[in-house]
């Protein structure tokens, strides 16, 4: 571990590779029931003529898991800035968050009641968060020069996690119960394995943690500009929720795909999709780092993933989604990179790391996690779902201008005011 502990600010290939093969676990596992598996448990549970209950529901339980997240993942970044053990900081969580994240897992993939569906999948949500918020931190503990690039393969892992657990279940025909264990296994072994290899050193003041005042204790959260970028990022997400969550449901009963090949049309869809969003990330990520103008980009992003709505109600067939698919890939790419890694430099105390960036992860996966059940009331108020698109839209143009009010640091932070 010691040749991947960074130096003046940097960190190499190796602490790169680890850290995006472990966001690559953490998407996989979430990410993949989200897009697939929910939605074949709960498809039809009225009969086929009932598939709009199907959409309420996963609606629903996504929203009740987000909410779990929205609590877990704070308080575990809050745990985590005053742990201080001989396994560090950040591993114990991360290492107990993958765990929960694995058990929940195998039980999801054992109930099919709804209700029962749900109570499991609060046990998944909880997990992520708590892993999540430990692997963020990492970014603000660690990473100073390169904290766009760092923050381009947290977003990039989002996008080739869905390929990557899609494609597994289609390709190899897995069952629904196969899939879950899968999925355990898969967040067991890399979260696990990456949480141990991953350095995790302890702060550069070992001293007790003196009590702060309520002021101190709102953290990033009293910079204006800060609480900007959550509005903001919450917002996008929803916008992007909203065209993504629901769309094998979408292929189904908006497009019309079969439903012996409604699968293989929405993993040809994330693929388009993945790659866009890769590129997008990489690129504005390290154009971000060079040049340190992060707030127009993020802007420009939030357009752009604005058009890829405005393209399918246009032309709500295969083809138009899947043009509109690879234009939501190069707009939310961009704008994740880019706005994790402006959120980053507004962080004013490093002892508030991980709970502050907790904060950051929640404003996204909280958009993500209410987009479906803000869809599905869309779906179902209209019967179809062209007032979905529209409000992914809107929200999307909505999180641009919110941008607006950011007023970014001087300049990026450097080495030593990490120590401050």
């Amino acid at each position: 571990m010691k040749g991947l502990m960074p130096r003046d600010g940097r960190v190499g290939g190796g602490w790169l590779t680890l850290f995006a093969v472990a966001w690559l676990a953490v998407w996989t596992v979430q990410l993949t029931p989200v897009q697939l598996l929910l939605p074949l448990q709960l498809d039809t549970p009225g009969g086929e003529n009932d598939w709009i209950t199907g959409v309420i529901w996963s609606g629903l339980i996504l929203s009740v898991g987000g909410m779990a997240g929205v609590i877990a993942g704070p308080l575990a970044g809050l745990l985590s800035d005053r742990t201080r053990s001989r396994w560090g900081r950040r591993r114990p969580w991360a290492i107990g968050g993958s765990v929960l994240s694995a058990a929940s897992l195998v039980l999801t993939g054992t109930v099919s009641e709804p209700l029962a569906v749900g109570a499991a999948w609060v046990g998944v949500s909880i997990g992520v968060a708590v892993v999540s918020a430990a692997l963020t931190a990492m970014i603000a503990d660690q990473v100073f020069a390169q904290r766009g690039t760092a923050s381009a393969f947290v977003s990039s892992a989002q996008a080739v996690g869905i390929v990557v657990g899609v494609g597994a279940v289609v390709l190899l025909g897995l069952s629904v119960a196969a899939s879950y264990i899968m999925l355990a296994g898969l967040i067991l072994v890399i979260g696990v394995g990456t949480a141990v290899l991953l350095p995790d050193p302890q702060p550069a003041s070992t001293r007790k943690i003196a009590k702060e005042n309520w002021r101190e204790r709102m953290g990033a959260l009293q910079d204006r500009s800060f609480v900007w970028v959550l509005a903001s990022r919450l917002t996008v997400n929803i916008g992007n929720a909203l065209g993504t969550a629901l769309l094998l449901f979408f292929l189904l009963y908006g497009v019309g795909s079969p439903a012996a090949t409604a699968e293989d049309d929405l993993l040809l869809l994330i693929v388009i999709y993945t790659i866009f969003v890769v590129a997008a990330s990489l690129i504005a990520g390290s154009l971000s780092d060079r040049t340190g103008k992060r707030k127009p980009i993020v802007i420009i992003a939030a357009l752009i993933q604005a058009l890829s709505a405005v393209m399918i109600l246009i032309s709500p067939t295969f083809i138009g989604t899947a043009i509109a698919a690879a234009v939501m890939g190069v707009g939310y790419g961009a704008y994740m990179a880019v706005s994790l890694a402006l959120a980053t430099d507004l962080l004013p105390k490093a002892s508030h790391h991980a709970r502050d960036l907790g904060i950051v992860n929640v404003s996204a996966s909280l958009g993500q996690l209410l987009g479906p059940l803000l869809g599905a009331g869309l779906v179902a108020l209209v019967g179809g779902f062209w007032l979905l698109f529209l409000a992914a839209g809107i929200l999307s143009v909505l999180g641009a201008v919110m941008t607006l009010g950011v007023r970014p640091a001087a300049a990026l932070p450097q080495p030593h005011r990490a120590a401050h």
